[in-house]
């Protein structure tokens, strides 16, 4: 019975046939918005079988249900800092790469990264990049550079936009771009290199007009403030909706140079997964380069699919942050997991930030 299930399994992936029907139900636990109409109805068109989704705002949220015991998914989009977190968990079973084929199409500087190295439990799909979105016209006419963090960090360039820049309120992605700026690996930081962003970032905070996580994209697109410090998928959404409002400028976002934080979401299937079968399937089908161009075109998203490129929209191949050249995607860290202690030193550091005037 093994044989006849693995020479089935052959064929499958040689011939594009798929094993399922109707009465076959992929269940799928899913950032709100990710996946568009579209691309779940091709996807059950290719596989014979249909999709049911339910929806999560943020990881803390799907990583208590699943370890609070939820049993109904068979796949979760986990991003790369919980993962360790999940398999310590055993809340994710290993991939069956042999029914991954399009793995090939992922390229390799997404690949086997220090929170799941040989992807032996995930697979990238959406990364994102912490880096700067700015008003296009009003920093060309003040003569200020935005591919360089010293546009959020330097004392001499905030002067000329002070009140006008928000950074996220979130003390591991500022603490990683004061690295940067600092030309610091932020998972090799010593305590000193710490205390040295800290500094800097006590320094930049009275040119600044806020900490915000959310408010910035809007703040952004209507022109309230002219840089930040944030994700580029929102920087993308701010950019569309000061396009579909015809506001009278333009909302750029480009990588730094001495170097950017990437976030990573990933495919994975649960360790209580009832179809790992069709999770394959799907994990296979996101990762066809065409079908891998629909998220980016969605939302503004970096692409680890290499064979993606040519299906983006016209107006995003040359954005160097969607579309990036290898060479620019090797200064691009996934931050590693913290110890204990330096949660606890960031958290300490953190709080003499905020109450900083």
């Amino acid at each position: 019975m093994k044989k006849l299930q693995k020479l089935m399994l052959a064929l499958s992936l040689s011939s594009g046939l798929v094993w399922a029907g109707p009465n076959d139900v992929l269940h799928i636990y899913n950032w709100s918005g990710s996946l568009s109409d579209n691309i779940v109805r091709q996807f059950e068109k290719r596989c014979g079988c249909k999709v049911v989704q339910d929806y999560y705002g943020d990881n803390e949220e799907m990583l208590a249900k699943l370890a609070a015991g939820a049993k109904g998914y068979d796949m979760v989009f986990p991003s790369s800092f919980v993962v360790q977190a999940m398999t310590k968990q055993k809340l994710l079973q290993p991939l069956d790469h042999r029914q991954i084929p399009n793995l090939k199409n992922v390229a390799p500087a997404y690949l086997s990264q220090s929170y799941d190295p040989a992807n032996r439990y995930t697979i990238p799909t959406v990364l994102s990049l912490t880096s700067v979105g700015y008003n296009v016209e009003k920093l060309k006419q003040l003569g200020v550079d935005p591919t360089s963090w010293s546009v959020i960090f330097d004392p001499a360039v905030l002067r000329k936009i002070k009140g006008k820049v928000t950074v996220l309120d979130s003390s591991r992605e500022v603490f990683a771009a004061a690295l940067f700026y600092l030309g610091k690996d932020p998972n090799q930081a010593t305590d000193a290199d710490m205390r040295a962003a800290r500094d800097a970032i006590k320094k930049a905070k009275p040119y600044w007009a806020a900490f915000s996580n959310a408010s910035y994209l809007k703040q952004l697109a209507v022109g309230n403030i002219w840089v930040a410090l944030g994700y580029s998928t929102e920087f993308f959404q701010a950019s569309e909706d000061a396009r579909l409002t015809k506001r009278p400028f333009h909302i750029g976002n480009v990588p730094q140079r001495e170097g950017n934080e990437i976030g990573v979401d990933t495919m994975a299937i649960t360790a209580s997964a009832k179809r790992p079968d069709l999770a394959h399937q799907f994990i296979n089908f996101m990762l066809d380069g065409q079908n891998a161009a629909q998220l980016t075109n969605l939302n503004g998203a970096t692409n680890p699919v290499a064979t993606a490129s040519p299906y983006f929209r016209a107006d995003l191949k040359a954005s160097p942050v969607i579309n990036p050249s290898a060479e620019q995607a090797k200064k691009w860290t996934v931050l590693r997991e913290l110890t204990p202690v330096e949660r606890r030193a960031l958290a300490r550091m953190w709080t003499e930030v905020k109450v900083s005037r």
